[in-house]
């Protein structure tokens, strides 16, 4: 009972999964969608990376009347990027359903261009607490109207501190909706302050443990001194093509950056004092290979769901055993196999024996020694570099205009070119690491801009610029 077609879905709808690699339900969706789609509330315990957007969307989108234009469907998310990442899905699940606006309300953006949005009316309401709140109190949204809230990552929004904005957004919605709450924990703690805003909820817990056979565990124990150095000898050893570095303390992301950068490595940081537009700026050049190596805190790293990752390394244990059972699941999705390498200094084995319990199973310790010194290849730089244009969205530039001036101006053919990404003010463009300063000369050459580093898209010259990690 794990196809799709046993949901009482439109061929339509159906066919648009089928073209976007949706074959069989997860074990979220299976167990949640017939009680969504009946418009049951909901209780879900699920890792990340279970399916769990789709497990909400579809039932979202099936009870849309998308000729009403009034907002039917809010999800809030703890971060913006996991708001926009969500906003994403629903587009794509969305495809077969004809005029649905989805509007992503997150904080870290100007309100002027939302609050112009949400004048000609939203299907759909994606966003963080702090700014639906803030839409609210300026009396610029109306969640009168909402037929189903759903609460993403509740635990994560809660240990943010967001309580009191999910209390006030939730006092605003219709007392009846349907509400499904989306967790990867929910203590007792939660479940009381939770509790007023649902109805006769169904409760479903899905495994939240890692199969052995899809994620490898391996654990090696380090001296006090030895931590920086072998994160570096790991890497060199391993060579993922993409993996984040977890650290306990934004002192230690910003160590352990310096030393990799020293050895020759593609990295970069994200911990809390960093401003939005570097933080966007730092998970654009990740996200699109310019960047092989993400050094995280926990905190920062909330909300993410970067596709592809090969390897996560713990350069300290966490203390959390669910946090360590957290960052692991970021590896190993959608059918592929993880790696998930863990340091852990004589201090450090208290935690490690609580991860033990909470697995019920022995971790696998391997000797770093036995991996050799020097025999392995040095840091390759990543294979693509990150072109930054100085036009974007408010320009009224878009990805194909882009595209169109590298495989016109620039030479180059799509294969070339990775991820665009459009922002509000500005656009980056992962190019082939071996092409991309060729390209970089034909576009300044063929600008009608001479001068500077200018280039012409869509017929206008826009500044250009490489970000070298």
């Amino acid at each position: 009972m794990t196809s799709f077609a046993t949901l009482p879905l439109s061929e339509a709808f159906l066919a648009n999964l089928d073209s976007l690699g949706y074959r069989e339900m997860t074990d979220i969706q299976a167990q949640s969608l017939p009680a969504v789609m009946q418009g049951r509330d909901l209780i879900a315990q699920a890792k990340t990376g279970s399916g769990k957007t789709a497990a909400f969307g579809i039932g979202m989108l099936c009870s849309l009347n998308t000729a009403w234009f009034a907002v039917q469907g809010l999800v809030l998310c703890p971060t913006r990027e996991l708001a926009d990442q969500v906003a994403g899905e629903l587009r794509r699940l969305a495809r077969c359903v004809p005029n649905v606006k989805i509007v992503v309300l997150t904080g870290g953006t100007p309100m002027r261009p939302q609050i112009a949005s949400l004048e000609f009316g939203a299907h759909i309401i994606v966003g963080t607490p702090g700014r639906v709140r803030d839409h609210l109190s300026r009396e610029t949204l109306d969640l009168s109207t909402v037929r189903t809230l759903v609460l993403d990552e509740a635990d994560r929004m809660t240990d943010m501190g967001f309580y009191d904005e999910i209390a006030g957004i939730v006092k605003a919605c219709p007392k009846r909706r349907q509400t499904l709450l989306f967790s990867a924990t929910y203590p007792d703690d939660m479940r009381q302050a939770t509790e007023a805003f649902l109805a006769d909820p169904l409760e479903i817990t899905v495994e939240a443990q890692h199969s052995s056979s899809k994620i490898e565990q391996r654990f090696y124990e380090i001296g006090f001194d030895e931590r920086d150095r072998a994160v570096g000898k790991l890497l060199r050893v391993y060579q993922p093509a993409s993996a984040i570095i977890f650290c306990n303390t934004k002192v230690h992301c910003k160590e352990l950056l310096d030393e990799l950068r020293a050895e020759g490595f593609s990295a970069l940081a994200l911990y809390g004092e960093l401003e939005q537009r570097e933080r966007d700026e730092v998970l654009v050049l990740f996200a699109n290979r310019s960047c092989s190596i993400l050094i995280a805190t926990d905190v920062a790293a909330r909300g993410l769901d970067i596709a592809n990752l090969e390897a996560v390394i713990n350069a300290d244990v966490s203390r959390d055993t669910e946090v360590h059972i957290h960052r692991i699941g970021r590896t190993g999705r959608g059918g592929e196999k993880g790696l998930s390498l863990t340091l852990c200094a004589p201090n450090e084995k208290k935690w490690v024996k609580l991860i033990e319990e909470y697995q019920n199973a022995p971790v696998e310790w391997h000797d770093l020694k036995a991996l050799g010194d020097d025999e392995y290849a040095n840091a390759e730089p990543a294979p693509m570099l990150t072109l930054c244009i100085s036009g974007g969205k408010k320009e009224k530039l878009r990805a194909g205009d882009v595209l169109g001036a590298l495989c016109g101006d620039g030479g180059l053919v799509k294969e070339q070119v990775g991820k665009i990404a459009v922002t509000e003010f500005q656009t980056y463009v992962a190019l082939d690491r071996r092409i991309a300063h060729a390209a970089f000369d034909r576009l300044k050459a063929a600008s009608t801009m001479k001068g500077g580093d200018f280039g012409s898209f869509k017929g206008r010259n826009f500044k250009m610029r490489f970000i070298e990690v």
